[in-house]
C-alpha cells in the first residue's frame, strides 16, 4: 500500500515513492536510471542515457515559452546507504520502507534517500505535469554522486542548451546556496605483521554516535568513532600490555563514523574492562548532550591463542588513528560561521596484513587541499604506507553576476514572504564538476529542510517540500 498518497504535494511524493521502490545505493543505479528512461519514453520526451547511468531528458517549453532559453534542473540518482546495527534491510534488493512522523517522512531503520531523490521527484513531477508553465527543460539526472560524482565527472554536456542550472541538493529551505568547497578522498594501506599469542580476547564496540554528513554536519563536532578507538587504544596500550587482532569502523568516507569494533587480547582482563569504564564516563562528559546515545560495549570472547599485530605494526595503526586530521580544521575569514577545511577520517579496514584509512579532505581553497593532502601523504609515508588520492573534485567559486540568482530571490520572496540567506556550503556539490565543464553554467543550489541526512536518521519535511515545489515552480514561471 502507499505511505505518501495524500501527501501534499502528491505529485511529487508519488514519484518519490516510486524512487523509494527502487534500490539505488551509489554503485547500484542502473535499475533507476533505466526507470527514468522508461519514464521519458513514455511521456514521448527526448532522452539519453550513458554508460555511466547518467540519464538526460528534454522538455519543450509551454504555450508562451516556445522560444525561451532552457533551464537546467540537475539531481544524482544514488543514495547513501546507512542501516541501524540491528537492520536486516537489504540495500541491493529491499525497497525503502517509508513512514511519516511528527510532519516529516522517514524511513524504518535505514537512510531515506531524500538525498537526493527528492530532486528526481520534482523533476519528474514537472515533466509529467502538462498544467506548470516553463521554459524548456533539460533535466539532469547524474549518478554516484556521493562517493566521488564520478557521473557528472563523466558527463557529456555537449548536448544542453541551457546556461541557467537550478540544482535541487540542499537541506535548508530558507538558505540559497551560490558556491561549495572542493574534495578529494585519501586512501592510506599501512602493511602489518601478525603473530600469534596467548590470551583474553575481548570484542570492543564503540557505538551510538550520532553520525551524519561528513561536509554539512562537520561543523557540529560529533564523535568519530575511528578517532575515538585510536584514542582508546593508545590509552590502554600505556597503562598495560594490549594486542589489536582486528578493527574494522565506518563504510563510507562521507559518513562521519558512528561505529568501530575492535578485538583485543588482554591478560589483566579485569584492570582492561575498568579503564574502558573509565573512558567512557570521560567521553561522556566531554560531549555531553551532543551524544547521548555513545556506549562503550564489550563482550568476551574468551582465552585462546590469537593472531595480533605485532608490537611495531600496532603502534603505526595507532599513530595514524591518532594523528590523522579530523573534523573542522578552519573556518572561513570571510563568511563567519562557514567551515572552509575540514577531514573526516571515515572508513578503517583491517586486512590479514595491511590496514586501509579513508580520510574525506573538503576546503573552499585550493591551497589547502593541497596543504592536507601532503599532510596526509607525509603522515602514511613517515608510518611506512602507501597511498593513493582520487575522487577530487573542484570548488564551485561564487559568482559575482548572476542571471539566475535574483530570479531565485524573487521566487524565494513571493512564497516565504522573505528572502532567503546566499551562502556558500562545506559539502561537494556536482555544479563545481558541470561548471568546470561547462563555464557560462550560472548555478544555484536549493532544497527542502533535511535532517540528520547520511544516517539511519534522515527526515524530510513535508511543509517545506510544500515551500521547495512552490518556488521551484515560480522560478521557471519567471524564467521567460
Amino acid at each position: 500500500m502507499s505511505v505518501l498518497a495524500q501527501t501534499e504535494p502528491k505529485e511529487v511524493f508519488y514519484f518519490f515513492e516510486e524512487l523509494s521502490r527502487i534500490p539505488r545505493g551509489t554503485g547500484n543505479t542502473k535499475a533507476v536510471s533505466d526507470y527514468c528512461v522508461r519514464f521519458a519514453k513514455d511521456r514521448g520526451l527526448e532522452v539519453m542515457q550513458d554508460a555511466w547511468n547518467n540519464v538526460i531528458i528534454k522538455k519543450p517549453g509551454t504555450k508562451g515559452y516556445e522560444e525561451s532559453e532552457p533551464v537546467i534542473l540537475q539531481g544524482h540518482l544514488d543514495m547513501v546507504c546507512e542501516k541501524t546495527p540491528d537492520s536486516t534491510h537489504d540495500f541491493l534488493k529491499d525497497p525503502i520502507s517509508l513512514l511519516i512522523e511528527d510532519g516529516y517522512v522517514t524511513a524504518k531503520d535505514t537512510t531515506l534517500g531524500a538525498d537526493n531523490g527528492i530532486a528526481i521527484a520534482m523533476t519528474l513531477a514537472l515533466l509529467d505535469s502538462d498544467s506548470i508553465e516553463h521554459p524548456p527543460i533539460e533535466a539532469l539526472f547524474t549518478t554516484d554522486e556521493e562517493t566521488g560524482m564520478d557521473g557528472a565527472a563523466n558527463v557529456d554536456l555537449s548536448g544542453l542548451k541551457g546556461k541557467m542550472l537550478l540544482n535541487l541538493d540542499s537541506e535548508e529551505d530558507d538558505t540559497l546556496i551560490a558556491g561549495c568547497a572542493g574534495g578529494f578522498r585519501f586512501a592510506c594501506t599501512l602493511p602489518v605483521q601478525r603473530v600469534a599469542r596467548l590470551g583474553t580476547g575481548l570484542a570492543v564496540e564503540i557505538c551510538g554516535l550520532q553520525g551524519g554528513h561528513s561536509g554539512v554536519e562537520i561543523h557540529k563536532q560529533r564523535g568519530n568513532a575511528n578517532k575515538l578507538a585510536g584514542r582508546l587504544l593508545h590509552h590502554l596500550c600505556r597503562q598495560q600490555k594490549v594486542l589489536l587482532a582486528e578493527m574494522n569502523g565506518g563504510s563510507k568516507d562521507n559518513v562521519i563514523t558512528p561505529g568501530n569494533r575492535s578485538v583485543l587480547v588482554v591478560q589483566e582482563k579485569e584492570t582492561v574492562l575498568k579503564e574502558i569504564d573509565a573512558m567512557k564516563e570521560i567521553w561522556r562528559q566531554e560531549f555531553g548532550k551532543e551524544e547521548p546515545g555513545l556506549d562503550i560495549r564489550v563482550t568476551e570472547l574468551g582465552e585462546k591463542e590469537y593472531q595480533v599485530l605485532e608490537e611495531e605494526s600496532a603502534k603505526r595503526v595507532i599513530c595514524f588513528l591518532l594523528h590523522c586530521p579530523n573534523g573542522v580544521d578552519e573556518y572561513s575569514r570571510s563568511l563567519e560561521g562557514l567551515v572552509e577545511t575540514s577531514d573526516n577520517l571515515g572508513v578503517v579496514e583491517m586486512q590479514k596484513e595491511s590496514v586501509r584509512f579513508v580520510v574525506l579532505t573538503r576546503s573552499g581553497k585550493a591551497s589547502k587541499l593541497v596543504e592536507f593532502k601532503e599532510k596526509l601523504a607525509g603522515l602514511a609515508e613517515m608510518l611506512g604506507g602507501t597511498w593513493q588520492e582520487d575522487s577530487a573534485y573542484p570548488a564551485w567559486a561564487f559568482r559575482e553576476e548572476s542571471r539566475i540568482r535574483p530570479i531565485a530571490l524573487q521566487a524565494f520572496e513571493e512564497v516565504f514572504g522573505k528572502r532567503p540567506v546566499v551562502t556558500t556550503i562545506h559539502a561537494g556539490l556536482e555544479c563545481g564538476l558541470l561548471s568546470g565543464k561547462k563555464p557560462e553554467l550560472d548555478c544555484i543550489s536549493f532544497g527542502p529542510n533535511m535532517q540528520d541526512v547520511h544516517s539511519f536518521r534522515e527526515r524530510l519535511e513535508i511543509a517545506s517540500t510544500q515551500r521547495i515545489w512552490a518556488v521551484l515552480q515560480k522560478i521557471l514561471k519567471l524564467c521567460k
